[in-house]
């Protein structure tokens, strides 16, 4: 990596950083410069706005971290049940790059800049339906292997998974406890066994 290049990764790594914990609108540039120890010059060569810079956080530092988490433990599922319930409890337990106390990143992303920022939105989106997809296609597999029953619908089954997993993500914020994540766990566990065949 060329000096300029880690100068780059290392303002997002830190942007991001404080953007999780206090939100994008509420994060200056000379917080995230202050925090980097990096000019203002240097800042501005590399990011000509500080939405560049939001874009290339969630392009660049929240989409790999999504796509090991969320999305690589189920492209080759062959029991989504049991992966699908696996990887939400490893989401909310033994995920060290999400903090209980800051909820989910991309779905703070989404409430705080969607309403306001276009270019937000289609990163946001692409980002999530690749999560999205990765659910359908492991429950589509599934029903292929005859592990699920075949009158379900893998769309509503990913909506729903994905939206009860941010839902009790901004419960656990608002509790700062991971009590409400145990009580859901069995609820979900209870739901995805009844999709079994």
């Amino acid at each position: 990596m060329t000096k300029a290049s880690n100068t780059r990764h290392t303002i997002l790594e830190k942007a991001f950083d404080l953007i999780y914990k206090k939100g994008y609108q509420a994060t200056s540039i000379d917080e995230i410069i202050a925090t980097t120890q990096v000019t203002k010059g240097a800042f501005y060569y590399h990011f000509k706005t500080k939405d560049a810079m939001g874009i290339a956080i969630i392009k660049e530092i929240v989409k790999p971290n999504m796509h090991d988490a969320f999305i690589a433990p189920l492209q080759n599922s062959s029991k989504p049940v049991e992966d699908i319930f696996l990887m939400i409890k490893t989401l909310l337990l033994d995920t060290p790059f999400l903090k209980l106390e800051y909820g989910c990143p991309a779905s703070n992303l989404s409430q705080e800049m969607t309403p306001w920022n276009s270019k937000f939105s289609e990163a946001l989106n692409t980002l999530i339906l690749e999560w999205q997809i990765a659910v359908e296609n492991s429950i589509k597999r599934g029903i292929e292997k005859g592990n699920i029953v075949n009158s379900v619908n893998p769309k509503q089954i990913a909506l729903f998974v994905i939206s009860g997993y941010w839902g009790i993500r901004n419960f656990g914020k608002v509790y700062n406890s991971t009590d409400c994540y145990h009580l859901y766990l069995e609820e979900l566990k209870l739901y995805l066994k009844n999709l079994s065949q």
